[in-house]
């Protein structure tokens, strides 16, 4: 199902993609940072949500840095390849984008919270890329896990309009769906920047406030 889809996009269909495999690939269980785990089934009191917003490396830290967020991992969404490799995906033809699951705790952390850090940490109007990171893998998307969350995503999306427009950018390009399949990227990209602290971040606002 989609809510709402901004921007014209081109990407492959399913019987274009690449194949991909029915083994998901192995990865630690517990998070580096939160000890968490990051592998469902999770509590039944957190919910999750997942963000496309250009490298996973760097987006991932942004939200296990927010307080509330139980997990994270990153990995891949919104296409058709089953468990594909990082390669894969660069390709452009697993249809997929880089993405980070987020797990949190509601009572602790609001989704409007996660909204705002999605919304300010990069350029969602830029189609297929992320500052000078070119391809369909580093789109902007947002993948719900209820109606609740659906409907507050694109309500937060038309807010973001307004300001963005006047600051001079475009239309938003994100992509904000229900359920997307979500396969997660190989052990070496979780929490990346943590086993690599002068790894590459090259994540950039707009200068927009969701505050």
């Amino acid at each position: 199902m989609v809510a709402t889809l901004f921007g014209d996009k081109i990407l492959p269909s399913k019987d274009q993609c690449l194949p991909g495999r029915p083994e998901p690939v192995k990865i630690a269980t517990r998070h580096l940072i939160t000890g968490q785990s990051m592998i469902a089934p999770f509590e039944r009191h957190l919910e999750s949500t997942i963000f496309a917003m250009g490298c996973f490396w760097g987006a991932e830290r942004r939200f296990w840095e927010m307080e509330g967020v139980v997990s994270t991992a990153v990995g891949y969404a919104g296409g058709h390849t089953p468990n594909p490799t990082y390669e894969e995906t660069c390709t452009g033809l697993t249809g997929h984008t880089e993405v980070v699951l987020v797990v949190f705790d509601p009572s602790v952390i609001k989704f409007d919270r996660l909204l705002a850090m999605f919304w300010e940490s990069h350029n969602p109007t830029q189609g297929m890329r992320q500052g000078n990171d070119l391809g369909s893998q580093y789109r902007s998307a947002i993948y719900c896990s209820n109606n609740e969350q659906l409907d507050e995503a694109v309500e937060s999306a038309s807010a973001v309009q307004g300001q963005l427009t006047a600051l001079n950018y475009g239309e938003i390009t994100t992509e904000i769906m229900l359920n997307s399949d979500f396969f997660y990227a190989e052990d070496y990209h979780q929490q990346y920047l943590v086993k690599n602290p002068m790894g590459y971040c090259g994540l950039k606002g707009t200068g927009i406030s969701c505050s």
